[in-house]
């Protein structure tokens, strides 16, 4: 008698639930499939549109699991089991694990767009976070620059996004400037030969845009030549030292007499 009522009551709950459950399988199986199709179109478009390779894995990934989250939902909807509990069980984990990662999330966003906004590259000389050096990898969470003494800086991305970055590589040139003091006896249109004839024998410095030296201020005790030379950013240091030693070298040999100090 049991076992009848079983029976009756297993045949019932397919009769009424059947049709869905049908239903719910044929749509699950038929999304799996949908999925993987998915999968090789979003690789080969990401590709093709050259996103970036460290966010690709990523996009990817979010991109499938939101499709997949999305099938289970559909078929259990289809089938008849409702998930309110389950959305407010999740809900409440969400809320907790956001507090207690909102640090993480902060650096995997500013990660996220830096890969995608590109203020700066892969070889860029960057300053940022108060330090300045050549950035040799962009990751999810962090940036790692070496500095021009060799030392290994890891910036976290939520704060190097969220604050000013200067970036001295993008366009390609960098100015340098600096002034040169002389005594009033100097002869100014020989120490703007000197200068000039320091500026043109040393290595890797532009000669476009062109060359500015001239007499940009008088003081008590001196006048001021201002030189402007324009250099590729990874010889910006090289440069300066190499050049400012030049010309001080120069002008002393010529007998240009410098401001006394005091």
């Amino acid at each position: 008698m049991k076992l009848e009522k079983f029976y009756d009551r297993a045949y019932n709950w397919l009769f009424m639930h059947g049709p869905d459950l049908f239903f719910g399988l044929v749509i699950f199986f038929m999304g799996l499939w949908f999925i993987r199709f998915l999968r090789f179109r979003i690789r080969d478009r990401m590709s093709k549109t050259r996103v970036n390779s460290s966010l690709q894995p990523f996009l990817l990934s979010l991109s499938i699991t939101a499709l997949y989250v999305l099938l289970i939902i559909t078929v259990m909807e289809i089938i008849g089991l409702h998930i309110t509990v389950f959305t407010t069980i999740i809900g409440a984990f969400s809320v907790a694990a956001g507090l207690a990662l909102s640090g993480t999330f902060q650096n995997f966003a500013g990660g996220v767009l830096i890969l995608l906004l590109k203020p700066f590259e892969i070889n860029d000389n960057i300053v940022a976070q108060g330090q300045e050096g050549k950035v040799t990898s962009i990751l999810i969470f962090y940036t790692v620059i070496i500095t021009y003494d060799n030392r290994t800086i890891i910036i976290p991305n939520g704060k190097l996004f969220n604050e000013v970055i200067i970036n001295l590589s993008r366009q390609g040139k960098r100015r340098l400037d600096f002034e040169v003091k002389l005594g009033y006896a100097a002869d100014i249109d020989k120490a703007k030969k000197i200068i000039l004839d320091a500026i043109n024998s040393t290595e890797n410095v532009l000669t476009d845009p062109p060359i500015r030296l001239g007499l940009i201020g008088l003081e008590i005790d001196c006048i001021r030549f201002t030189v402007n030379v324009w250099l590729d950013p990874d010889n910006y240091l090289t440069v300066k030292i190499a050049l400012m030693e030049k010309i001080i070298k120069n002008l002393g040999a010529a007998g240009i007499a410098f401001p006394k100090a005091g």
